[in-house]
């Protein structure tokens, strides 16, 4: 028993006839915390998160999920739920019906009042009783969420939980994952929202092509040595581009833009170089009202990562750091 970890995996390969969907991936995903995975279309996420909740099983390698084996003939353990693709629903029975019928389908004996819970936990009491058929994207998306939450997973695999949501959607999702992970229940979900991933997740997969080219904490990206563009409001604009020109490290882009009703000044930088920026402004005499990165850290490592030309002599190991096939 693998009590170290929700998720491990070694050398997960899966392939649906001449399409390699994973290739070789390795993970370690800790328990009770947030992951995030993310990449192209095409890159394996579905694929992946599949594996995880049971709906396939790998061709080569080993998956171990809450402390036991998966594989051929070894189903998923109890306590794993989710949904990949959009929940399961039935559009003529309405959200509380929904529930009750999925639990029963899982063999579960649940009482009226805990799929009443369940559906307040995700902000749907007020069309309990509404067939499904009229449900808009986000509010399927909650009900499927409600459906995972009756079982008390200890690990919940979700596929773009947040789509079709709006502010209010989104935040209340946000803060029922929040709440599953400090109470200890592990979650993996993929997103093509960046900043979704940055507000929830404490630790990021990135894969590409099947295969992972970053895992790991979100902290590991941000402080990567990579340059990014900063977008700095100031008080003076024209003395900040001035001083950010002679500012070692630090490159204004071309042209300025306007941003909340005065002129931004963009430069490109690492984030040290932009730290000494800032105290040259402040030597200066000059305001600095905002300083933030025109694309997030997440984002910006996203693109290089998946971007980036693969060969078959690197892989990416679960700090985020490249090693040599001959280093195994």
């Amino acid at each position: 028993m693998d009590t170290q970890r929700a998720v491990r995996a070694r050398g997960l390969t899966k392939c649906f006839g001449d399409v390699v969907a994973l290739d070789g991936v390795d993970l370690d995903l800790a328990p009770g915390q947030i992951h995030g995975v993310a990449g192209p279309n095409g890159a394996g996420k579905t694929t992946l998160l599949g594996l995880l909740l049971g709906l396939t099983v790998a061709d080569k390698g080993e998956l171990t999920v809450l402390g036991r084996r998966v594989g051929r003939a070894r189903p998923a353990p109890r306590g794993v739920a989710g949904f990949v693709d959009g929940p399961g629903l039935y559009p003529s029975l309405t959200a509380r019906k929904n529930l009750a019928a999925l639990a029963a389908l899982r063999g579960q004996d649940v009482s009226g009042g805990r799929i009443g819970a369940a559906l307040a936990e995700v902000g749907l009491t007020e069309v309990a009783d509404d067939r499904v058929r009229g449900f808009s994207l986000g509010m399927r998306q909650r009900l499927g969420l409600a459906a995972a939450l009756l079982i008390q997973p200890r690990l919940l695999v979700l596929d773009e939980p947040s789509n079709g949501l709006d502010p209010a959607g989104k935040q209340q999702v946000h803060a029922v994952l929040r709440g599953l992970a400090d109470t200890g229940t592990t979650i993996v979900l993929s997103s093509h929202r960046m900043d979704d991933l940055e507000a929830l997740c404490s630790e990021v997969v990135i894969l590409a092509t099947g295969r992972v080219r970053f895992a790991g904490p979100l902290g590991k990206l941000a402080t990567d040595q990579r340059e990014l563009e900063y977008r700095l409001l100031t008080s003076d604009p024209d003395t900040a581009r001035r001083v950010a020109g002679e500012t070692e490290g630090v490159r204004p882009v071309a042209g300025t833009g306007a941003w909340r009703g005065t002129q931004a000044l963009l430069v490109r930088a690492l984030a040290p170089a932009v730290e000494g920026l800032v105290a040259a402004l402040v030597a200066a005499g000059v305001g600095v009202r905002e300083v933030a990165p025109v694309v997030s850290p997440l984002e910006a490592a996203f693109l290089a990562l998946t971007e980036e030309p693969e060969t078959d002599q690197q892989e990416t190991d679960q700090q985020g750091t490249v090693r040599q096939e001959g280093d195994r």
